[in-house]
């Protein structure tokens, strides 16, 4: 199914032992690979089905990717700011990258050989889509660590859990997500072989022959290259790509980090309507506030209940719900432990990253691109105020604030008409060279009401 002068693509549903009957070349001795990448995938969660089969261009895949819905939206924001002088006009034919219904590998495997095709290397793509966890590693070299933050605004992890095997026909190799939560075990024989699988002993090799016995650990990336015939270590292929570049002079050029800039007086709160008035208007209950944000106030932590709920799902209920009810949180299923904050602090981080998305096929655009840099995802009123007053420099943010509010005797039709209207001044902003908005709702009263915050950013973006 491929059409590669490296690579060579089978797949069959049929069980592993019939592939060889299946297709004749793989039995006859006179055809030689330096590289094989197999994949045998067990219907754990979904049917069997063609389109899921592996393998696909370039990946393997063990696990799933938890991140996928994200990542796939953001590969498709990205076509507005995507240009390459590799692919010109016919960029447009490649849209979209990945997309709704396929799986998850499928996806990923789109997403690499995007960034391959637009002029990264192989090693240096995977460390894009799957890095390690640096934000908080102390043992890390500041180069590599340089390395990940400036590729952070780049590209928003694919996260496992994860072991991914991945090949362009010249060099082939693995890695682990950072969490580490799949096995990936490789011997290396004295005849200059290197076998690695989910398990020790898929294959049977005489143990006389084995020189040296490894895992892949969390993170970390076994690399081969044959046309140079050798094993690139880890610390070799990241410490290349790191000092490729002078990142970390870079990051010092164009970063701005919102806990360092100078405190800002938050704008004054309208004190023409209540505490309680404002909470109705926002749709909270008494249940939100004693069982929810109480535990939350008094003990940092989210409330942890034990109890079923009964309520019928929103689209079923014959009660006016918010929102934000409709929706449920997405999640693997499959039985992944709950994430521990305490001991899982090293692998997790709440980065984020505010502003217009650089183009990701320009390698070098960050190194001139003013970025600003969020340590954790909650802004208070001071921190929006920081963000609107950084500057009306060249290079700086432009902000522009927009209303979301509308006159309530509108009726509903006002919310649609709201909602057009935000999203015309929206792109007149954009268009006008602002390039951060602030969507605000301070404006609600007894006269005015809000468009849901979730509807009005979704529609805006």
């Amino acid at each position: 199914v491929s059409l590669s002068t490296t690579t060579i693509v089978y797949k069959g549903m049929f069980l592993a032992y019939q592939v060889g009957a299946y297709y004749k070349d793989l039995a006859d001795e006179r055809f030689q690979s330096a590289v094989a990448l197999v994949h045998q995938r067990f219907s754990t969660n979904t049917f069997p089905s063609w389109k899921l089969a592996h393998p696909y261009r370039m990946v393997a895949h063990n696990g799933e990717i938890n991140t996928l819905r994200g990542n796939v939206n953001w590969m498709a924001a990205r076509q507005a700011s995507v240009s390459s002088p590799l692919f010109g006009d016919d960029i447009s034919k490649l849209w979209p990258i990945s997309y709704e219904g396929q799986s998850d590998t499928a996806c990923f495997d789109n997403a690499l050989e995007f960034l391959v095709r637009g002029g990264y290397s192989l090693s240096h793509a995977v460390m894009m889509l799957i890095p390690e966890a640096w934000a908080g590693n102390q043992l890390m070299s500041p180069e590599r660590k340089a390395f990940y933050e400036y590729h952070a605004a780049l590209m928003e992890p694919w996260d496992g859990p994860a072991a991914v095997a991945f090949t362009d026909g010249r060099q082939i190799g693995a890695t682990l997500d950072r969490n580490g939560l799949r096995p990936a075990r490789y011997i290396v024989t004295s005849d200059d072989r290197v076998i690695m699988a989910s398990e020790a002993g898929v294959l049977p090799v005489a143990e006389e022959k084995i020189v040296k016995k490894l895992r892949l650990q969390p993170g970390k990336m076994l690399l081969i290259d044959m046309e140079e015939g050798r094993i690139i270590s880890d610390e070799e292929v990241k410490s290349s790509l790191a000092g490729k570049h002078p990142y970390r002079q870079w990051l010092d050029n164009t970063q701005l980090i919102l806990e360092e800039l100078k405190p800002v007086e938050p704008r004054a709160l309208h004190r023409d309507v209540s505490l309680i008035d404002r909470q109705q208007a926002f749709g909270y209950t008494q249940d939100d506030t004693k069982l929810l944000m109480l535990p939350m106030a008094a003990t940092g932590q989210e409330a942890i209940g034990s109890m079923g709920t009964d309520t019928p799902i929103s689209a079923m209920s014959d009660k006016p719900k918010l929102l934000y009810t409709y929706f449920k949180q997405n999640f693997a299923q499959v039985t992944n432990p709950p994430i521990d904050p305490i001991r899982e602090e090293l692998v997790m981080s709440l980065v984020s990253f505010i502003g217009p998305r650089p183009n990701i096929l320009d390698h070098e655009g960050m190194a001139h691109a003013k970025r600003l840099e969020v340590r954790q995802p909650i802004l208070t009123n001071g921190d929006l105020e920081k963000i609107r007053s950084i500057g009306h420099t060249e290079d700086r943010f432009d902000t522009k604030t927009l209303d979301f509010t509308y006159d309530i005797s509108r009726g509903a039709e006002g919310m649609l008409e709201m909602l057009d209207r935000l999203c015309e001044r929206a792109e007149a902003a954009v268009k006008g060279g602002y390039n951060i908005i602030v969507l605000s709702d301070r404006q609600i009263g007894p006269d005015r009401v809000a468009i849901p915050a979730l509807l009005a950013t979704a529609a805006v973006h």
